[in-house]
């Protein structure tokens, strides 16, 4: 008799536990960060998740009630590896939203498991246009290539440069932004003899320079993924091809925030078209900057990190908008047709496309204190992916 009593009180203690658990979770917030943080992209891991834990130490991590928590798993830029922690934190850890993506291979291999389980993918790095057409549950917080190509081949003709190469790294957003960049560049009147594809996996961008030195165009039209910028500035000053009078251009990437420092005055005079510089002279911007740089030991903020910060935003907005309450197509209701003014200047996320759209600048590199700055000097205004207005 009393060992049934005993078995009936644990048995009531677990249910109590168990339904304690269910309530506390009931109250949890969760957001699966999936990012690169070891290996090639490492940079992009650190600066969103840097961002993300800022945007939280800003604006509180309770909204609508719920208490927000992030769990940040790496990837390390490896698709399979991506897939398999979506899986874990959709199924065990049942996250509301999964974010992050360092690079496109990634978020199409959890485009299929945003879809199954209604989960909103909120993609704050990857860059190739087509990304959100994989998913109805995918939402960008970064720039698609053809966003920031196309600007620079409205640029390069009408100042002096009418023979262009372009060297882009061998995968969607390269192959984005040479095809956007040369079919405008070309339309404008430019001529590009020669289009070079660098491998993702250990790029070694030599040999390519030096077919770029022996062709000799007016300048060099360069994307690459962030962190590998001071890799082809470097290779590019000891090839003495800015003596040669080859100029250099390109999408933002290549003259990074976060490494424009350790580039030298090789970097001095690229002109790049992006959507965000560290540099933006607006009050937001310089409120992020120098709040990002005191949380992470004076690291300087990128566009990685701006796609991570504004990326927690569009989440935060979301689950203020439908209370805390509704699943997944609750959420990407509510982040469709999202305005604000981000430290990059204004943006929204399109309602039809669930992509962003946002000002892109002209920049080029200068010193200013002593240090390298991406300077902007032009804007075109509420550009939208130009890979989906066709």
């Amino acid at each position: 008799m009393h060992k049934r009593t005993l078995l009936q009180t644990a048995a009531a203690v677990a249910l109590l536990g168990a339904s304690g658990l269910a309530l506390a979770q009931d109250n949890v917030f969760k957001i699966g960060l999936i990012l690169p943080m070891t290996g090639q992209q490492a940079t992009t891991g650190r600066q969103i998740e840097a961002a993300a834990r800022l945007w939280m130490a800003q604006n509180g991590d309770t909204v609508a009630g719920k208490k927000i928590q992030l769990i940040v798993r790496d990837d390390t830029s490896l698709p399979d590896q991506t897939r398999r922690l979506a899986q874990e934190l959709v199924v065990n850890e049942k996250v509301n939203v999964l974010a992050g993506m360092g690079i496109t291979p990634s978020a199409l291999a959890v485009a299929p498991i945003a879809t199954q389980s209604k989960t909103p993918l909120v993609v704050m790095a990857a860059a190739t246009s087509s990304i959100t057409e994989a998913s109805p549950y995918i939402v960008r917080s970064s720039f698609t290539l053809p966003q920031v190509s196309v600007a620079m081949a409205d640029w390069a003709p009408k100042n002096g440069i009418k023979n262009v190469v372009t060297l882009v790294t061998d995968y969607g957003p390269g192959l984005d932004a040479e095809k956007y960049f040369s079919e405008r560049f070309v339309f404008n009147g430019g001529k590009v003899p020669e289009k070079l594809r660098v491998p993702l996996r250990n790029p070694d961008f030599a040999p390519f320079l030096q077919k770029v030195r022996d062709l000799k165009p007016d300048a060099l039209f360069v994307f690459v993924p962030s962190g590998a910028g001071a890799a082809v500035m470097k290779q590019f000053g000891e090839r003495g091809m800015d003596k040669a009078g080859i100029r250099l251009i390109g999408t933002g990437d290549v003259t990074d925030d976060d490494q424009l420092n350790d580039m030298g005055d090789v970097a001095l005079g690229v002109v790049t078209s992006h959507h965000y510089s560290a540099y933006h002279p607006s009050p937001a911007n310089k409120k992020f900057v120098s709040e990002f740089m005191k949380a992470n030991k004076n690291l300087r903020p990128n566009f990685m990190a701006i796609g991570g910060y504004d990326g927690m935003r569009v989440i935060y907005e979301a689950l203020k908008k439908t209370g805390g309450k509704g699943g997944g197509d609750a959420l990407i209701a509510a982040m469709k047709g999202q305005i604000f003014e981000s430290p990059r200047g204004p943006v929204f996320i399109d309602a039809q496309t669930r992509d962003i759209v946002q000002n892109v600048y002209l920049r080029k590199v200068e010193k200013k204190d002593g240090q390298l700055w991406n300077v902007e000097f032009d804007v075109i205004k509420d550009v939208k992916d130009p890979g989906k207005s066709k």
